[in-house]
């Protein structure tokens, strides 16, 4: 298997100890990771999907992350906000509206 090109990491927040253990993230993006692997192949991306514990920028949160661009984006709540950021990863462009740091 190659390498993919990207990977997309999307909080779920899940933490081991402290608080809810499936916060904002987990209850904000619920089916998303499905959406976003359909749309990678709807639009032959090569990126790897992968869920992850807390990124620890909850109040930020929905946190989605683009490497190797290491694009951060926050308030990731919704399908539009996803297929702006597919469509920056076409353009090599990340959408600014939601992009948390770079």
């Amino acid at each position: 298997m190659a390498i993919p090109e990207r990977q997309i990491i999307v909080c779920q927040s899940f933490r081991a100890s402290g608080g809810d253990p499936k916060g904002l993230c987990h209850k904000q993006t619920d089916g998303f990771l499905q959406y976003i692997d359909e749309e990678i192949l709807d639009r032959g991306l090569d990126c790897l999907v992968t869920a992850t514990t807390c990124l620890k920028q909850c109040e930020s949160g929905p946190i989605l992350v683009v490497y190797p661009e290491n694009w951060w984006f926050k308030g990731v709540n919704s399908k539009d906000v996803i297929d702006a950021i597919l469509d920056g990863i076409e353009d090599g462009a990340p959408p600014e509206e939601y992009l948390f740091s770079s």
